[in-house]
């Protein structure tokens, strides 16, 4: 008997370091963060259309049509959006960067139109659509990645350390579009683009010093647009004074705190929530957290921000282990700005924010939006096939059932090339002339960049690194 429960006891002890030996080794595949970053996206989207269902349906029968028609809608703009996710796992990398300033300037020209009158379409007091049949595109949403992108790009092709060559024409640039977006008006939109470009110039290596001045620069002009307008000011001092006005500006926030209590540790269960009875506004869009709550309750959402904990592992994971600094950067600030979108979202869901509008990624109810997300998270994973790891497994054979699948192209070996390099090659090793060391001259070193900070592993992301130009092979035509 003893021998018996010693045997048990040795095989329940052993169990987890069993499960976690195989967890760690699966980590350790080389496509594991492929993989990832494909489930995260696929889990997240159908948990959206899933519970835009539920939280859309008593509001789109109220409103003359189809209970299904704003879920039509979502799934309409989930199939986009996974045809945009499949465009980007085959993009070459090569022409993502050489076509990123393009395509950031041509976003930047819809923001300039969507402003017309008689071009852009009015929706909620808002002038931030191009209506295209019964599609609704926000080219907002579009210039989110086109910034990540080409800033990307742009701080990866920068060599030596000088200040300007982080900061022109990348903050003007950044400043020129959150003004456009200001004028629509749109702060969500432009606290996200904020995002974007705070998370640029911290990745791409932008002194502590001067890093804190403009995040302080950037608080206060948000603040003072925060106060600028009626429905701004009304939602800040709603914050501030949860108990005032129970039935005008704080209704919407109380009514989503009595959603997540009523939800409890289990939830209602989905589909039989309450408050999308025209109790919350809005429920299926910037509340559906609140709804997840209420029907799936603390489960469901701690399930919710488990797939962004693991976004936020799969998204650094990726950064560190690539070796082009232009997806290192890439990758950290998208995956800076996507989480920072579903903390604000969550945040003032619960409470703990003002209320600013901005969408859970994936999950709340929006077309471009998650069509546009879907295609930052196809560039990830673009990225994560890029890892030296993956790309050795996939030129050997191991591309595995997903790139059979999807019959993706092969990604090359990243290699760096200088520009004197074939110079430098081309005369004979016997016939160049020695020179004595020269030490830099005085005036170099002041102009070098203040050493900046972080860790080693975050200072790989740095785009002073002197690979300028970086061309990527061009990838292979054939698929397997």
């Amino acid at each position: 008997m003893r021998n018996q429960l010693g045997r048990r006891g040795g095989t329940a002890t052993a169990r987890p370091n069993w499960a976690g030996e195989r967890f760690g080794a699966w980590l350790a595949r080389p496509l594991a963060s492929f993989h990832l970053v494909v489930t995260i996206a696929t889990l997240l989207t159908v948990l959206g259309l899933v519970m835009v269902l539920s939280a859309s349906s008593v509001e789109a029968y109220a409103g003359g049509g189809s209970a299904y028609s704003l879920f039509i809608q979502q799934a309409m703009f989930a199939g986009l959006g996974a045809v945009a996710f499949y465009i980007a796992l085959r993009l070459p990398l090569r022409l993502v960067r050489q076509w990123s300033f393009p395509i950031f300037s041509i976003s930047v020209l819809a923001l300039v139109l969507v402003l017309i009158p008689g071009i852009g379409s009015v929706h909620g007091g808002a002038r931030r659509w191009f209506d295209i049949g019964p599609l609704s595109i926000q080219p907002s949403e579009v210039v989110k990645v086109t910034l990540v992108v080409w800033g990307a790009h742009l701080l990866a092709s920068r060599r030596g350390g000088q200040l300007k060559d982080i900061l022109v024409p990348l903050v003007p640039a950044g400043l020129l579009v959150c003004l456009l977006v200001v004028l629509e008006p749109n702060l969500s939109t432009t606290i996200a683009l904020g995002i974007v470009l705070m998370a640029l110039l911290w990745f791409g290596g932008l002194p502590v010093r001067l890093f804190v001045g403009i995040m302080v620069t950037g608080l206060v002009a948000a603040s003072i647009l925060a106060l600028s307008a009626g429905y701004r000011s009304d939602r800040v001092r709603a914050f501030f004074n949860p108990g005032d006005d129970p039935q005008g500006v704080n209704y919407q926030a109380r009514q989503a705190k009595y959603s997540l209590a009523d939800g409890g540790i289990w939830g209602r269960g989905l589909g039989q929530s309450r408050a999308k009875w025209s109790y919350l506004p809005n429920s299926h869009n910037d509340f559906i957290f609140a709804i997840i709550g209420e029907e799936l309750g603390f489960l469901g959402c701690t399930l919710v921000l488990a797939l962004f904990a693991l976004f936020v592992y799969t998204g650094i994971r990726i950064a560190l282990r690539s070796v082009d600094p232009f997806l290192r950067l890439l990758t950290a600030t998208a995956t800076a700005w996507i989480t920072a979108q579903a903390l604000i979202n969550t945040g003032y869901v619960v409470g703990l924010l003002p209320v600013t509008g901005l969408q859970l990624p994936l999950v709340s109810a929006g077309g471009s939006s998650l069509a546009i997300t879907l295609f930052m998270f196809g560039i990830i994973a673009s990225a994560a096939r890029h890892e030296p790891e993956a790309v050795s497994a996939l030129q050997n054979g191991q591309d595995g059932r997903v790139s059979r699948l999807l019959r993706l192209p092969i990604p090359e070996v990243y290699s760096p090339v200088r520009a004197d390099a074939p110079r430098k090659a081309a005369r004979p090793k016997a016939e160049r002339p020695r020179q004595a060391p020269r030490r830099p001259a005085p005036a170099q070193r002041r102009r070098r960049a203040p050493e900046s900070r972080g860790t080693s592993s975050l200072r790989s992301t740095r785009a002073w690194e002197p690979t300028y130009p970086m061309p990527h092979a061009k990838e292979r035509g054939k698929s397997r």
